[in-house]
């Protein structure tokens, strides 16, 4: 995490403005840098007078839009056959698919939109909105919304709490290994029941 958030750092300090967006342009491509980092220190540049405040948010939310757009778009080109040739690895199977595929017809906008505000879950949500081929303006509009309180959420913070940006990283962490843990549990289960079966 240290390391990863020198990296942030240094890309941020090099490219400014463009290295809030890449950054999340990568986080929302299902690279795993922390997003909570990359908008603390955005929201701690603020404080500073370097930029604005809605100029960083905008840089967060538009940089999770197109890394978004590219997950959903691997998802959409390669997911399925990905799913069919080696899901059977992990028991995923075909009825799967189309059961994903109508829960994002049914309910696809407000997945898209609550999840973009979990920690963990909003780096990969955009992979099964692909493989279940969500209608992609749907996504593309719901995705930009759902990022937005996330994203203000953390540059007001980063904002306010300016030199000590870094004393909120520790206490959002913990949030997000409790949601990455209880996705595990959830997976480990149903694993567990389809062998069972």
């Amino acid at each position: 995490m240290d390391r990863l958030t020198e990296f942030i750092q240094s890309l941020i300090d090099h490219l400014g403005i463009l290295g809030i967006g890449f950054s999340m342009l990568l986080e929302s491509a299902c690279i795993p840098l922390p997003s909570e980092v990359i908008m603390l220190v955005g929201g701690f540049q603020v404080s500073r007078g370097n930029f604005g405040f809605l100029e960083i948010v905008a840089a967060g939310v538009i940089g999770n839009l197109f890394g978004s757009i590219v997950a959903y778009a691997v998802g959409y080109a390669g997911g399925r056959t990905f799913i069919q040739r080696f899901g059977k690895y992990v028991r995923l199977h075909e009825r799967h698919l189309e059961k994903a595929e109508q829960w994002f017809q049914n309910y696809g906008e407000w997945t898209v939109l609550v999840t973009r505000n979990l920690p963990f879950i909003r780096t990969f949500i955009s992979l099964p909105a692909g493989i279940a081929k969500m209608n992609f303006f749907r996504f593309t509009i719901f995705t930009a919304l759902g990022c937005i309180p996330w994203n203000l959420a953390l540059t007001y913070a980063g904002f306010r709490l300016g030199e000590n940006w870094n004393e909120a990283e520790p206490y959002i962490r913990p949030f997000s290994y409790l949601v990455a843990a209880i996705i595990l549990l959830l997976i480990v289960r149903w694993v567990w029941k389809s062998r069972k079966r």
